[in-house]
């Protein structure tokens, strides 16, 4: 079985942003709470083979998520998301970080301000991330980094996960 679901992967290096589209098999408000409810999040956002963990997570504006991307041996990748404005299962904005798990942020790794939409399509979501980063530097970095391949990988663990509770 095999969905062509849309996948769009597009950096602008004029404007220093990514801009990620992805359609899932799911309704507008199923998809939203993956993406915004800590339970959920922490089953799916992360390439495989690593886990997700949550340590902390108030979703409202001016609330936060902190969690850890973690790797089989143990190893962690510590993340902050700061929500700026939320519009229920249309859209919210965030300021995105590496950082320590005491939350503290990684200023050598690049922070980027996201914008998380989410519409329908036909009886399917569609969900556009545009990531703008502060400088082409910083755009480049996180490309270096593996974000195509990462975002790939981890969206594709959110169509596993929906098919387990979209029944």
């Amino acid at each position: 079985m095999t969905q062509n679901l849309q996948f769009d992967f597009l950096a602008d290096k004029k404007k220093n942003t990514l801009t990620i589209r992805r359609e899932f098999l799911a309704g507008r408000q199923l998809v939203w709470d993956c993406y915004t409810k800590s339970e959920l999040l922490d089953q799916w956002f992360a390439p495989k083979p690593l886990t997700t963990k949550t340590k902390s997570m108030d979703f409202r504006e001016g609330g936060h998520w902190h969690y850890a991307m973690v790797e089989p041996n143990g190893t962690e990748y510590w993340g902050l998301t700061e929500y700026q404005k939320i519009k229920p299962i249309d859209y919210y904005t965030a300021l995105d970080a590496f950082s320590n798990a005491e939350g503290e942020i990684n200023e050598d790794l690049p922070r980027a301000e996201w914008l998380v939409t989410f519409t329908d399509k036909n009886e399917n979501a569609l969900v556009e991330t545009i990531v703008t980063y502060k400088s082409l530097s910083d755009l480049e970095q996180v490309i270096q980094m593996g974000m195509e391949q990462g975002m790939k990988a981890t969206l594709e663990k959110l169509d596993e996960l929906l098919l387990t509770i979209n029944k």
